[in-house]
């Protein structure tokens, strides 16, 4: 300090009683502060310790008050990372409250009435400081917890694209804030030209309806992990506009982020088909795209028709599959259909409307015909008994 400072007596008084004072914090923040009482036992020792180790800082920065206090060394330096992480910004400005006002009240018995109107200018000018140290503090752990987050969310979504089943991926997530369960699925598409930051762009439009989301791009390709809520059907229709050009695959929903993966596979599967259906809705489901991914050479998808299409059909009987073929080879007339199956006409719809209850499918729609007849084909090539005998 200047001639007018507090004096080397008076700071080693000072520094002497900074183990009661940081104990006298420490029970008024307990007195004053709920949230602090509610703390865990851990933590509140930590604060004890960065309360005592600032006002060591205090009696250093007393005698070469032109250097800034090093809050990461000489104050948080004392007590883990965890608690910048435990404790918000704002309640880390009240525990330095209460400890500046503990250690003003308590000057005069530390150090005498000469000498306390001196070191409370000096714990004044020492408290403005620590503002502003606190806050460096603050934001460069939010910029290295930032990186670190994004960089662990890359791993995770790599993962999943890869599909890989790590032991590691549940705490990977957990760091990264997700508890989701289920429902949790995946959006895939083209990621948007010239865009410096889609990541928050939507991540924004994901959270905006309150849902959890991790956020990864692969070359030209943008994925999105949805979850958080029971239906996210809205979800995924507000975060398909935050794609690039082109179509946008929702894979099916799964009971965890551990299985996601398999929602990923699926969609991106769905991705590498679409583009055989040019007039695809946006977004579209991997299951509406059975027929082109069958062709695509999608195992999964050729057992889905094989399982939800074929097979009902071929169990149903009584005409059922020979009256789909008949209806899909007419071109959906379905009087040329009861002449060539000598049968009345409401015949015909009677068994078509089984045929719909049965795979979801309708043979005179346009896109039930097309997925119905490469479903039937297929299960001929597989050696389908009845469909087509």
């Amino acid at each position: 300090m200047t001639a007018a400072g507090p004096s080397e007596a008076t700071l080693r008084l000072l520094e002497r009683a900074s183990g009661s004072l940081a104990t006298q914090a420490v029970a008024r923040m307990d007195d004053s502060l709920p949230w602090f009482r509610s703390m865990p036992a851990d933590q509140r020792s930590w604060v004890t310790l960065v309360a005592q180790a600032g006002i060591a800082s205090l009696v250093e920065w007393c005698r070469h008050p032109g250097r800034p206090p090093r809050l990461t060394g000489e104050v948080f330096g004392a007590a883990p990372r965890d608690l910048v992480r435990a404790v918000p910004l704002k309640q880390t400005v009240d525990l330095i409250k209460v400890t500046v006002e503990v250690v003003e009240d308590r000057l005069t018995q530390v150090v005498g009435p000469a000498e306390a109107d001196v070191l409370r200018l000096a714990v004044l000018q020492y408290s403005r400081e620590v503002a502003f140290a606190t806050a460096h503090v603050y934001a460069s752990y939010a910029e290295n917890r930032g990186a670190w987050d994004a960089r662990l969310e890359a791993l995770v979504v790599d993962a999943l694209v890869r599909g890989e089943r790590s032991e590691e991926l549940p705490g990977r997530t957990a760091a990264l804030g997700w508890a989701t369960t289920a429902p949790v699925l995946v959006l895939v598409g083209r990621t948007v030209p010239d865009v410096d930051d889609l990541h928050s762009t939507v991540r924004r439009a994901a959270r905006s309806m309150r849902a959890e989301v991790l956020v990864g791009v692969h070359a030209d390709q943008l994925v999105v992990v949805l979850g958080g809520l029971p239906d996210l059907g809205p979800v995924v229709e507000r975060v398909a506009r935050e794609f690039g050009p082109g179509p946008v695959v929702v894979g099916p929903a799964v009971d965890s982020l551990a299985l996601a993966g398999d929602s990923a596979a699926v969609a991106l599967a769905g991705l590498r088909a679409a583009v055989a259906w040019p007039g695809a809705p946006r977004p579209v489901t991997a299951d509406e795209l059975l027929a082109e991914r069958a062709l695509d050479g999608d195992p999964l998808a050729r057992a889905a028709l094989a399982e939800r299409v074929a097979q009902p059909l071929e169990a149903a009987g009584s005409g059922v599959p020979d009256t789909v073929r008949a209806v899909l080879a007419s071109g959906g007339n379905l009087e040329a259909s009861a002449r060539a199956l000598f049968v009345h006409p409401n015949t015909v719809r009677y068994r078509l409307k089984r045929a719909t209850e049965l795979t979801g499918l309708s043979a005179t729609d346009p896109r039930g015909a097309w997925t119905l007849q490469v479903a039937l084909a297929l299960s001929a090539l597989d050696g389908g008994r009845s469909l087509w005998s």
